[in-house]
């Protein structure tokens, strides 16, 4: 909120959402409720974490913790937090495959991110349920993935097979 309004790094690492984050984290559970998910993959960032966790009560999805899907680290709030401390807050995923330090140290590149984002792509052909997979993301990431560039709280539809994707939906903030 604070570097929206004011272009200026606030410096908080891996933040949890705000009051509003989890109001508007709240409202996407409501309208996915509807939505045929049957599995949520979620980045290891704590706001992603907590969005995840509030869908998931709602829909009753099983959470996988993957950090192809985190954010780029180009800000303080894209320091995570290590896996030792996730799965004290979180003791019902699994944080044992990540490393200390999973968010990176320095930027992302763009050529890095869109590997990262090309890996992602081969790993969903896979999954079973691709079609029902929700994934809890962040903007540098879904641009990389899809070539999107949205707002916060906009759903968006991906196929991990043609790479064709379609905003679905805005959950007001």
């Amino acid at each position: 909120v604070r570097f929206s309004r004011t272009r200026i790094d606030a410096g908080p690492a891996d933040p949890v959402l705000t009051p509003a984050g989890r109001e508007q984290a709240g409202a996407a559970a409501a309208l996915l409720a509807g939505w045929p998910i049957r599995a949520i993959v979620t980045s290891p960032y704590r706001r992603c974490l907590e969005t995840a966790a509030l869908i998931a009560d709602r829909i009753h999805a099983p959470v996988r913790v993957d950090a192809l899907v985190r954010e780029r680290c180009a800000f303080s709030c894209d320091r995570g937090s290590p896996p030792g401390l996730l799965g004290r807050l979180w003791p019902e995923l699994d944080f044992d495959h990540l490393d200390e330090s999973w968010w990176g140290r320095a930027i992302e590149s763009q050529p890095s991110i869109r590997r990262r984002a090309a890996a992602f792509r081969e790993e969903a052909r896979t999954w079973p349920d691709q079609d029902r997979t929700l994934v809890v993301t962040h903007w540098g990431f879904l641009r990389a993935l899809t070539g999107l560039e949205v707002e916060n709280g906009t759903l968006v539809s991906y196929d991990p097979v043609s790479g064709a994707s379609r905003e679905e939906a805005v959950v007001p903030a």
